[in-house]
């Protein structure tokens, strides 16, 4: 499938910072409830199945690229108001996307 430009442009990129963490025994896979500030956008929180790879200290503070304006998603008892992209390798492993650390919090991605 071939995505145009004006598809594209329909999905809302920001840059994020991971402000808590906490476990999430409820989910199918080994996840994290994520809490994440995208600064003049708000706070929102995301479900992210990277448990297996990251220690909960070693996200906070850390940056990430989040779709901002997809709908809620239900994932066992939680509201995942946020996708939190990561580049997913041939063996499995999540790898979180992370701008440089100068970025400004909410900044779109284009």
């Amino acid at each position: 499938m071939t995505a145009t430009l004006d598809d594209f442009r329909k999905i809302e990129l920001r840059v994020g910072r991971i402000v808590a963490v906490d476990d999430f025994p409820e989910a199918r896979n080994p996840s994290f409830k994520l809490t994440i500030d995208l600064g003049p956008h708000g706070t929102r929180r995301s479900s992210a199945a990277v448990r297996r790879w990251y220690e909960k200290e070693a996200l906070v503070g850390r940056l990430v690229v989040c779709v901002t304006n997809f709908p809620p998603r239900r994932i066992a008892t939680f509201d995942s108001e946020v996708l939190t992209l990561g580049a997913v390798q041939d063996d499995g492993r999540v790898v979180l996307l992370q701008p440089d650390g100068d970025a400004e919090l909410g900044s779109p991605i284009a």
